[in-house]
């Protein structure tokens, strides 16, 4: 796709692409999110670098599901140190230790956003929530795994039981300039993939009477005392709340 002419129209050409190409995998991820709702169950999400952008999109979010534990180490965050954030999540052994904490049990779903899907702590944090029984989604691309030299002992593909594929080229940045590519695009794709599932969870919910854990804003009237129930209600399994 040629993000190069006309940016938005290509943006909104690719989210509908990448609708079409995820709507099977999108089904099934809504039914186990439903099946997590329905059994009281964790939604557990990870990333690191930018993608924790999209752990934020799915944490303590206006309409999102309040039973939802991100693994987050600050870290990992480029805010508290660029360069030692993508250093540190090629580190082998710090996802062990946040899933290890997070009290993951079969039943469990986990979505691992990782665009190049290739560097030791998304692929291990999948793997490490796969082995304690939870259902592993990772959202990524494809075409930059392939490409992308593996960092790890696997590539993220490789652990994942499903991936939702954003279709992004090598390297995020889609917009050509003399000086290099500029306009990522991961965060855009990761959030509407998060939110299209949300979508479909709602349908499933409504069709089968299955009542959804949602946060409220905290702007409208009743917002805070919605909230509160939740924040009482998975405090304990949630401490980041």
């Amino acid at each position: 796709m040629d993000f190069s002419d006309d940016f938005g129209a290509a943006m909104r050409a690719h989210l509908r692409m990448i609708e079409e190409h995820n709507t099977a995998a999108l089904d099934d991820v809504a039914a186990r999110l439903l099946d997590v709702a329905r059994a009281d169950r964790i939604v557990h999400t990870t990333a690191a670098g930018h993608s924790v952008a999209a752990v934020l999109e799915t944490f303590y979010r206006a309409g999102g599901l309040s039973c939802v534990r991100p693994l987050f180490h600050p870290a990992l965050l480029p805010l508290n140190g660029a360069q030692a954030s993508t250093e540190l999540e090629r580190v082998s052994g710090l996802a062990a230790t946040l899933v290890a904490q997070a009290g993951v049990q079969p039943g469990d779903l986990a979505v691992v956003f990782s665009n190049s899907g290739v560097n030791a702590f998304p692929v291990e944090a999948a793997h490490e929530l796969k082995q304690r029984g939870a259902y592993v989604v990772a959202v990524s691309s494809r075409l930059h795994m392939a490409q992308a030299p593996a960092r790890s002992f696997a590539k993220l593909d490789d652990v994942a039981d499903t991936v939702l594929d954003t279709v992004i080229p090598p390297g995020d940045a889609v917009v050509p300039t003399p000086s290099g590519a500029t306009a990522s695009i991961s965060t855009i794709c990761s959030a509407y993939l998060w939110d299209l599932l949300l979508a479909r969870l709602a349908r499933l919910s409504a069709t089968q009477q299955v009542p959804l854990p949602l946060w409220r804003s905290s702007n409208l009237p009743d917002g805070d005392a919605v909230n509160q129930r939740y924040l009482d209600y998975y405090r304990a399994a949630i401490p980041m709340l």
